[in-house]
């Protein structure tokens, strides 16, 4: 919502502005069509020789992801914590082995079934899940998880943040290709020097609509989009650190109210849940 209404707000202000000081804005709509094509031909077509597949598929995806609202929130993260608290709880009362069924098939355990948010995404039940199952086998001590926990997140972070390098390069190289629209117009203007000169003003003017649509492509739309898909991208990392901060901290000897709370520690101040509101929480599901 808020990515329209910034868009709607730095059009009306540009063309607005470029209106009621006097500007021909049929000079911009004529030459409009030929330099869109030209510019956004352009950057696709180094947008598809930059990047991988995967990543020109993770590239739509979040485009789609930036038009909708976070799926982060306070009620997410507290039947995150709420869901480890009771599974955390069940092994420290009946034993690590009592969650071996809850670990194997999440799908159809009754703690994970009281969390539906958590459970439908596969990613986040699969972080967990994993990492329990480590604790079960008893194999691992807790260094040699986290320091496996912190190259899985960091491998996350890189797979997720590569949408947004992709988007950061084509938003710098949408201001070149509107030089090279630009240059075209003038090579265009250049072929038509026996014309009147009112004829030519309005070819060169259409030549630098080439320059102008690049800049305000670049820094108004691809740019823009580039820095919001980062910030999902980072909600997302911090929710895997939550994870891990809690499981650790349980794989230390703290119990599980107390495990919680060092992961509530960890999450964005607006995403937080009070102490008190994730103990009620956490009571109201037992």
């Amino acid at each position: 919502m808020f990515v329209i209404i910034g868009w709607v707000l730095a059009m009306a202000c540009v063309f607005g502005v470029f209106i009621v000081h006097g500007g021909n804005i049929s000079v911009v709509l004529r030459a409009l069509p030929f330099e869109m094509t030209t510019i956004f031909g352009a950057a696709l077509g180094a947008f598809l020789a930059t990047n991988q597949m995967k990543v020109i598929k993770a590239t739509v995806a979040g485009l789609g992801q930036c038009f909708k609202s976070s799926k982060y929130s306070k009620a997410r993260y507290m039947d995150l914590m709420a869901l480890l608290y009771d599974i955390l709880q069940k092994a420290r009362r009946e034993g690590l082995m009592a969650i071996e069924k809850d670990v194997e098939d999440p799908a159809n355990s009754p703690i994970f079934q009281k969390y539906p948010t958590v459970l439908e995404d596969h990613h986040v039940t699969e972080f967990i899940t994993d990492y329990l199952r480590m604790m079960v086998t008893g194999n691992l001590n807790e260094h040699e998880i986290e320091t496996l926990m912190d190259s899985e997140i960091e491998t996350h972070h890189q797979e997720a943040h590569a949408p947004v390098m992709a988007l950061q390069r084509m938003a710098g190289g949408l201001p070149a290709f509107g030089i090279v629209a630009a240059v075209l117009g003038v090579v265009n203007t250049m072929g038509s020097v026996g014309q009147p000169p009112a004829v030519l003003g309005g070819m060169i003017g259409s030549a630098l609509v080439g320059t102008f649509l690049g800049i305000l492509l670049s820094y108004a739309f691809a740019e823009p989009l580039a820095g919001l898909l980062e910030q999902k991208v980072e909600e997302g990392s911090k929710e895997l650190q939550c994870i891990k901060t809690t499981l650790l901290a349980s794989m230390q000897g703290y119990a599980p109210q107390v495990a919680i709370e060092f992961g509530r520690k960890v999450l964005f101040h607006d995403h937080r849940p009070s102490f008190n509101e994730l103990e009620s929480h956490v009571r109201g599901k037992k």
